[in-house]
């Protein structure tokens, strides 16, 4: 399953009202270990398809998203389960400290 491409308008459709959990990248285009973070995201859509939907959030483009969810440092990723946010870790994160994000 390809990444999504996370922004206001689809945020309802596409994690609050989610059938599966969903990984929130929030990231900015500028930031260093964002660059370093997408490959992994990547990754990470591709491992867990059908399983976890894996999403992408410019902060710089979806400020009021950002702001909602107290994302004061990038990249963040967040982990939502039923329309709520579950888990929130700030950093580069290898697939394998998604992996154990996810689980």
């Amino acid at each position: 399953m390809a990444v999504v491409k996370v922004t206001v308008d689809n945020f309802e459709t596409e994690v609050m009202k989610s059938e599966i959990p969903v990984l929130v990248d929030f990231w900015a285009e500028w930031c260093v270990p964002c660059q370093m973070q997408g490959p992994v995201i990547d990754q990470a859509a591709e491992e867990f398809s059908g399983k976890i939907k894996v999403g992408k959030l410019n902060v710089d483009q979806e400020g009021a998203l950002a702001q909602k969810y107290g994302v004061m440092s990038i990249p963040m990723l967040v982990l939502f389960k039923d329309g709520e946010a579950v888990k929130k870790e700030v950093g580069f994160h290898s697939l394998e400290q998604i992996r154990s994000i996810i689980a």
